[in-house]
């Protein structure tokens, strides 16, 4: 392994050392900042046209580039903005801070020149999406509420799984292997009410990027994307706000210098009233609620051209309950799920060329569920109050520890190093069960170490040619267990002419935390588990290959793409295994099952080819994209063995996404989706209890304990092989008018629009019937479809001041 080590090093040793370091050779660095709230930009593009050199921003808005000396005209361009040109005589290092103007531009003609578009044939990356959160504001959302993931979903290449769902499937992956980072920091689930609104806070967010393949070597940890959003910072200069209101959620936005140019503080939060609103039809014996609320934080402080700290928290949490008062009864029961992270970092430039960014993180995941009960039990002698308390707990907390180098040595080579270590503190299971002659107290607690170590390179050798090697290496540690896993990283890219290139990558990534789901929705009872001896870390190797034309002449851009992924050691359930582990408290024995001997190990495959048109800038933007994709999974101890379709294997996926602004006050924003039906198991018929073979013996009903039930019923379902049915297609429009006015003090927006706008009832699960066939004596199942979502209105007010 340390040989495999020795050998990258020294590629990139030799790869920067082919670069003549010339003595007239000077590096211009530098800020690139919002003018008007100096909020740093990242991914601004610096580029010298004669030379065919350039760079971009990093995360806090750093950019570095050494040329030659002499006359040199920089064009700065980014996304949204005014396109800036800055003509230097360079004879020496400087330090050139730019301010960038928002643009205002409306006219259709001039705006596609004045405003920058992003040139997808100009990076090396692939398999990459950059989504402007003013974007994610112009489109309709689900009852208002705009919601980053669900903007995700209509991507190419990545799937929802079903109807309200917050989770992602990416390029055939499950929902646990997308790495979820929040100012750098894992948010574990992304799911409010159940999947049907999820974490993270629009107003709140700066930037977002999406990574589907091709991944930088500085990521790690997941097998199948990277979603990497950074909060606002706040406006230095002076304070800004925002409200809303909506149906079932109200949320509201401060920001503002501390120190004017020099500190300043964001809070963001958000509270749903559902239990408000249903609080007064309960009534005086029963009462039930439900909400949820986010809040998040951030404070900065610039101490100069070399040192800038950032703290950030997020805070999250959803709650239902319901409780039941009737004489001298009571009854309480619900459950609870919330995330909590912590970022500090520090940024420290220590030359024109070196830039360090050192993080300290904290993030926590927690699922509960409680049940308190007291009753009055006659017996002959009087009666006796009996108070029966239950409370089951999981969670997962991390404390990391980041370090990472950016290094801009010359205008050919951009390296990034750096490394990152986590202790994950596991608790899959604690189960407290108290009553009048039972005391139970048992929980699970897994410690465990990952680690990683990387470097990266974007090396342009010529004009045409971009190469961008990467290496990880990771490890984990747990019980005595040592994981050492190499990452190799791969991106090249061509350009054929001055708007089309041919790009390739190879990834391998490693993943040591696995969530355990029996739903394959995201729902809180998911548990999320650690890579042990017996639970081996997942693994997957990626190729993508593909075009990327821009379209100048339009404002658009065109990328063309084809991957293959291939995972082992994916972890699924067996076949009736449940997520609670509990003991049987009427027999009193001490039959609690493991975690790790409720699943299986399998492998997936998936691949598939992706295309996407989009245009980012004028009056008209949104995107165009279409998915042909095939997933599929084995596992030994499932199906027989047998290879079956993937519950969110998905053939066809078009997803249409659009906004105008039809003038100053009025814009209008429209999705529409299709996707052909996802697999599903279901039972085809009723077998006698008594009937046994091997193929029946393995989709019979299991307990926990894996016993097949026999003997408590007369007959049993037969489901054949898993993934033996498909869902009908699911499609549906949604649209929003905004309407915008400023008045004195503040601009306010209403927005008026609806989802599923022509009432398509899209399946959301099936019922069985059955009816007995007596000619071959045997039931045989009918479906009866139950849909979710007619079509929904929605109405919200907002103001901007």
């Amino acid at each position: 392994m340390m040989k495999q080590l020795q050998v990258c090093l020294t590629f990139f040793l030799l790869l920067v050392g082919t670069q003549s370091y010339a003595q007239n050779n000077y590096t211009i660095s530098g800020y690139v900042k919002e003018k008007g709230s100096g909020e740093l930009l990242p991914g601004v593009t610096i580029y010298d046209a004669n030379l065919q050199l350039g760079t971009t921003t990093n995360t806090y808005g750093f950019y570095s580039l050494t040329l030659p000396a002499g006359s040199r005209q920089l064009v700065y361009t980014f996304v949204g903005y005014e396109r800036v040109v800055k003509t230097i005589d360079l004879k020496d290092n400087i330090t050139l801070d730019l301010d960038f103007l928002p643009s205002t531009v409306e006219l259709e003609t001039v705006e596609v020149n004045a405003t920058a578009q992003e040139r997808v044939s100009e990076s090396v990356e692939m398999s990459k999406m950059i989504l402007p959160v003013s974007q994610i504001q112009d489109l309709p959302a689900f009852l208002g509420e705009k919601d980053v993931i669900k903007t995700l979903q209509l991507m190419p290449g990545v799937q929802s799984g079903r109807e309200g769902s917050s989770d992602l499937h990416v390029r055939g992956g499950g929902g646990d292997q997308n790495l979820l980072i929040l100012d750098d920091a894992v948010v574990y689930n992304a799911n409010h009410l159940f999947g049907f609104f999820s974490v993270f806070n629009g107003e709140a967010l700066k930037s977002v990027e999406v990574y589907k393949g091709g991944f930088p070597a500085r990521y790690g940890g997941r097998l199948s994307s990277v979603i990497d959003m950074n909060m606002k910072e706040g406006n230095k200069e002076e304070f800004h706000g925002s409200a809303s209101v909506g149906l079932i959620s109200s949320s509201a936005t401060v920001e503002g210098p501390l120190k004017k140019g020099k500190s300043s503080f964001l809070v963001s939060g958000r509270r749903t009233y559902v239990d408000i609103l249903t609080r007064p039809f309960m009534d005086d014996d029963f009462n039930a609620g439900y909400y949820f609320y986010d809040l998040n934080t951030k404070v900065n402080y610039d101490f100069g051209p070399k040192n800038k700290v950032y703290v950030s928290g997020y805070f999250g949490r959803d709650r239902f309950y319901s409780s039941e008062d009737y004489r001298d009864d009571e009854f309480k029961a619900g459950l609870e799920w919330g995330n909590a992270t912590g970022t500090v970092r520090w940024n420290h430039l220590f030359n024109q060329k070196l830039f360090a960014n050192a993080t300290l993180i904290a993030s926590n995941y927690k699922f509960g569920l409680f049940q308190d009960e007291r009753y009055q039990e006659y017996h002959p002698d009087g009666r006796e109050e009996v108070h029966l308390k239950m409370r089951y707990n999981s969670n997962i907390t991390d404390y990391s520890f980041k370090y990472d180098l950016d290094y801009m040595p010359t205008a050919k080579h951009q390296l990034k190093m750096g490394v990152i270590l986590t202790n994950h503190r596991f608790s899959p299971s604690a189960f407290v069960f108290k009553g009048p002659e039972t005391d139970i107290d048992e929980r699970q607690l897994i410690s465990t170490l990952e680690g990683g170590v990387y470097i990266e390179d974007i090396y342009k050798p010529t004009a045409r040619l971009t190469l961008n090697p990467g290496f990880r290496l990771s490890t984990f540690y747990h019980e005595g267990r040592t994981y050492v896993q190499p990452e190799p990283r791969f991106n090249v890219s061509y350009v054929v002419s001055k708007d089309l290139a041919i790009k390739a990558s190879y990834a391998m990534m490693n993943q040591y935390v696995h969530r355990l789901s029996n739903t394959g929705i995201g729902l809180p009872t998911d548990l999320w588990v650690s890579s042990t001896k017996n639970v081996l870390p997942q693994t997957s190797q990626q190729v993508a290959a593909g075009l990327a034309k821009d379209i100048d002449k339009y404002g658009l851009t065109l990328t063309v793409e084809g991957y293959y992924k291939r995972s082992i050691n994916a972890i699924s359930y067996k076949e009736g295994a449940s997520f609670l582990f509990l003991e049987n408290l009427f027999e009193g024995e001490n039959n609690e099952v493991d975690w790790e001997n409720n699943i299986t190990r399998g492998n997936d495959t998936s691949y598939g080819v992706e295309v996407m048109l989009q245009r980012k800038v004028g009056r008209l933007s949104g995107w165009v994209g279409y998915t042909l994709s095939w997933s599929e999974r084995q596992f030994d101890e499932l199906n027989l063995g047998k290879s079956f379709y993937a519950p969110w294997d998905q053939r066809h996926d078009l997803s249409i996404a659009g906004s105008y602004k039809i003038s100053d006050r009025v814009s209008v924003g429209a999705t529409w989706v299709y996707g052909s039906g996802t697999p599903l198991t279901m039972a085809v018929a009723k077998t006698p209890s008594d009937v046994h073979s091997p193929e029946l013996d393995a989709h019979a009903p299991k307990d926990p304990l894996g016993q097949t039930y026999y003997s408590y019923q007369p007959t049993r379902d037969y489901y054949g092989t898993l993934s033996n049915f498909r869902r009908p297609a699911y499609h549906r429009m949604d649209i929003a008018f905004r309407f915008h006015k400023q008045k004195k003090y503040f601009q306010r927006t209403w927005e008026v629009g609806a989802y599923n706008v022509y009432n398509r009832q899209n399946m959301f699960f099936y019922t069985t019937d059955y009816e007995y066939d007596y000619r071959n004596d045997q039931e045989y199942a009918y479906l009866q479809q139950v849909s979710l979502f007619p079509v929904i209105p929605y109405v919200s007010y907002k103001v901007t001041f």
